[in-house]
């Protein structure tokens, strides 16, 4: 029986806010919710506007990115990584509807939707919770969200109302002090996740004073369309990232097929498809050039050089090389969202989250821990992304191409037609 690979991303908002509000407030009987899904397949309809908020969204997946490896790139870090930017754009879009006035601007704004709005982030996330799963009847994509809230705590009622509309997020009360939640938030995260992700919450991270635990969780499980033969795999060299131009030896998976191709200056690029196509990796191996060595790191190109890339894409015969391997990453994400321009949001005198709760709070904590792994039958990923809230006291291809990947390269999991990026991520070898 084949192996079965998986894909998962589950974010984590853990709105940690250390407060004496009182119990959970819905006010009023709210009117009726109803949500129709939108029955589609094979590919997402978008309007002009629905694509600018996903070129918009991928321009803050391409700078999250960037500040990552800058950061690696200074501290001398050659590790390979792997981050879901959309798992950050739940996690916030979802508490940015208990944001205001500045702080809801500078998140509206690192998130890449500026003068569109929070109103833009909320249509964006559910167009992807309704449309997005019903692409590939041969891919599985699930996105769910849910509220925990702390007996004793208040919600706004707009903020409870807009997670119910845009999220499908429904608040559950709970005694946080009862020494079953903690369980019960690590098992709403594996059962939506097939069980990959099983624990999200410790006894060191759950906090039984927290106001709430909100959580996205995005299941995916993606097979190739054209899968590589496991009897041609072989050790080969691999040339590591840094400076010591180190060679190793790799699982270097092999394949000759039809693939969409295409190169700009800086790069070739790749797109592998999973199942009917609707979703694929695009791998861009940088060209050794002006005498770079082939082991250094990547260079981020922006969205509208990813634009450029997709829309240059034609099937032509390539020869493949992949790497077969897995990467973890833990990454504290405070200064990284600061520096793209939301400071204010995690600043205790400046934060304004007045559309959360009754109480003046602040993020204290924000980090995400994502993982892959890339093998002959596809791709497993996972990311958790964890927000805490405390309180303030290219020219024509050949007609056949050689891309062996035996160097440091980036990688980009997305939905193909609307581009919109799911995982980002880079091998280094380490």
């Amino acid at each position: 029986m084949n192996k079965r690979t998986f894909c998962v991303t589950i974010s984590l908002i853990v709105a940690t806010i250390f407060m004496t509000c009182c119990s959970l407030c819905l006010g009023d009987k709210d009117p009726e919710i109803i949500i129709d899904p939108v029955e589609t397949q094979g590919e997402m309809k978008l309007t002009r506007s629905e694509l600018e908020l996903v070129n918009h969204s991928n321009d803050f997946a391409f700078n999250l990115f960037r500040q990552i490896t800058d950061r690696q790139r200074s501290s001398q870090d050659n590790k390979s990584i792997i981050v879901s930017p959309i798992s950050i754009t739940y996690a916030l879009g979802m508490l940015n509807n208990g944001a205001a006035n500045n702080t809801q601007s500078q998140i509206n704004d690192v998130l890449g939707f500026g003068s569109f709005g929070a109103d833009s982030i909320n249509a964006f996330c559910k167009k992807m919770l309704y449309e997005a799963p019903n692409l590939d009847s041969l891919t599985k994509l699930m996105i769910a969200n849910t509220i925990y809230v702390n007996k004793g705590y208040n919600l706004k009622a707009d903020f409870v109302n807009k997670a119910r509309i845009f999220y499908k997020a429904e608040p559950e009360t709970r005694d946080f002090h009862d020494g079953q939640t903690m369980n019960v938030i690590n098992k709403w995260a594996s059962d939506h996740t097939e069980r990959m992700i099983q624990k999200v919450l410790d006894e060191q991270s759950f906090d039984p004073s927290a106001v709430s635990y909100l959580l996205n969780a995005i299941y995916f499980k993606g097979i190739w369309s054209k899968k590589f033969d496991k009897s041609k795999t072989k050790n080969e060299s691999f040339h590591n990232a840094g400076p010591s131009g180190e060679l190793t030896q790799r699982p270097m998976m092999h394949q000759k097929a039809e693939f969409i191709y295409s190169e700009t200056d800086d790069y070739q690029a790749l797109g592998m498809p999973y199942g009917n196509g609707s979703y694929q990796m695009t791998v861009l191996l940088p060209k050794q050039k002006n005498g770079a060595n082939i082991n250094a790191l990547p260079e981020i190109p922006d969205a509208e050089r990813w634009q450029q890339i997709n829309s240059n894409m034609r099937s032509v015969t390539v020869d493949v090389k992949l790497p077969r391997f897995e990467t973890s990453t833990d990454i504290d994400l405070k200064e990284i969202m600061a520096k793209l321009g939301m400071p204010d949001a995690f600043d205790g005198g400046r934060a304004d989250f007045s559309n959360f709760c009754d109480k003046p709070t602040y993020i204290g904590l924000m980090k995400q821990v994502a993982k892959i792994k890339l093998d002959e039958e596809g791709s497993e990923a996972a990311a958790v992304t964890v927000i805490g809230m405390k309180v303030t006291s290219a020219a024509p291809p050949a007609k056949e191409i050689v891309f062996h990947a035996n160097h440091p390269f980036l990688y980009i999991i997305s939905e193909k037609n609307s581009g919109a990026i799911f995982f980002m991520g880079q091998y280094t070898g380490y």
